[in-house]
């Protein structure tokens, strides 16, 4: 994995440490940025969801096709 210098802000490495458990600077951010990739993968199939990207014609079908 590549090396990358960043500033960070140590208040916020410390809570965000506390939230996820860890106890390194790197376990911090490498949590919190797949946190924040979840988050909005999540965010996304609930707004697919929303806009009928899972109609069905005919839930009987299905649910028989199903079992």
């Amino acid at each position: 994995m590549p090396r990358t210098v960043m500033n960070l802000d140590d208040e916020l490495i410390t809570l965000a440490a506390e939230i996820y458990g860890t106890n390194t600077k790197v376990g911090t951010v490498n949590a919190a940025l797949k946190d924040a990739v979840d988050r909005r993968r999540r965010e996304r199939l609930m707004e697919w969801l929303a806009d009928g990207g899972m109609e069905f014609e005919d839930h009987r079908e299905l649910r028989d096709r199903a079992w």
